[in-house]
């Protein structure tokens, strides 16, 4: 393979994929939950399937602690997350998922599969898995 430019590196590639399922996630999800995000989404997902801080959370999604303060500011607006002290620690904030919020889970996790089915259409098991050997080899090199 030829790398000549900056837009032609696999790194850049990488990036390009990233942004453009994410393109698709945002619109397919509008469709059927008009006011929320692809970040917001994550953030309802991993709540419900386990108790993270808020902090653990931004790291998943690769937020710093600036925009995920803001994400969960909005989310508890938009009356999906309510925000409470921690009972153990009080310096921790302990997010939870409302009734409406756990409404747009179950609207959601149709459209995640559709977009994932969409994205994945035509890879086979073996270049996945691959795939994600590579990935995980370059990120154990950038992390060295």
């Amino acid at each position: 393979m030829n790398f000549n430019t900056p837009t032609t590196t696999v790194l850049y590639s990488i990036e390009e994929t990233i942004k453009t399922y994410r393109k698709l996630s945002q619109q397919n999800i509008l469709q059927v939950v008009p006011d929320i995000t692809v970040d917001q989404a994550l953030v309802l997902l991993l709540l419900e399937s386990n108790y993270k801080t808020q902090t653990e959370i931004a790291n998943l999604i690769f937020k710093d602690y600036a925009s995920m303060t803001r994400i969960v500011k909005l989310m508890i607006k938009k009356d999906y997350l309510i925000k409470t002290t921690d009972n153990q620690d009080k310096r921790k904030a302990r997010l939870e998922i409302t009734k409406k919020g756990k409404i747009i889970i179950k609207k959601l996790k149709p459209i995640i599969q559709i977009n994932r089915e969409t994205a994945l259409n035509a890879i086979s098991d073996e270049e996945l898995e691959q795939l994600y050997e590579t990935l995980k080899k370059i990120t154990k090199n950038c992390n060295s």
